[in-house]
């Protein structure tokens, strides 16, 4: 009988534990929680990322969350910035580095380009010759770093947020 009592009790006490560990769907917490990198350096870098699935699309209610509210304003909100190219910092990911370029026109972001990602390996290859045009599209369509991560690009999505967010600081948007 005291066998029983124990095990329920340590069964309960691992439930409790694991549905408390906190999960990615915070992205501002988890992009706060990651380490930023300086310099804006461009080149490619090998690693080779951990999924093996394929990409089908920005990802829902599973793994994003829809903005960081972080410093994020829109740029059709009168801004000051000034008509420029501006690149983000690099963000340093699990499989390599990320660094992003936005070009301003007009007070709004008229393009977004991720001149440094992961590209060493055929899976890196895979995941991101999908994932870096969504996000360009996406930062381009928002005007701001309020977008969608892609599903199964996590790891580089983070990345490019953190980049993006550095190059919209030093665009004043």
């Amino acid at each position: 009988m005291r066998r029983i009592v124990i095990a329920i009790a340590s069964t309960i006490t691992g439930l409790v534990l694991l549905f408390s560990w906190p999960t990615s769907l915070n992205r501002g917490a988890a992009l706060a929680a990651q380490p930023a990198a300086g310099g804006t350096g461009s080149g490619t870098s090998s690693g080779s990322t951990g999924s093996t699935g394929t990409s089908s699309g920005t990802s829902g209610g599973s793994g994003a969350s829809s903005g960081t509210g972080k410093g994020s304003t829109s740029a059709q909100s009168g801004s000051s910035a000034k008509d420029g190219t501006y690149t983000g910092g690099t963000a340093q990911t699990r499989y390599g580095p990320v660094t992003v370029q936005i070009t301003v026109k007009g007070g709004a972001i008229s393009d977004a380009q991720a001149t440094n990602y992961p590209n060493g390996s055929r899976t890196d290859q895979r995941i991101n010759a999908y994932a870096i045009p969504v996000l360009n599209q996406e930062v381009v369509q928002a005007g701001n770093a309020n977008i969608q991560m892609v599903s199964g690009a996590t790891f580089t999505s983070y990345g490019y947020l953190q980049s993006l967010q550095s190059a919209l600081d030093k665009a004043g948007l």
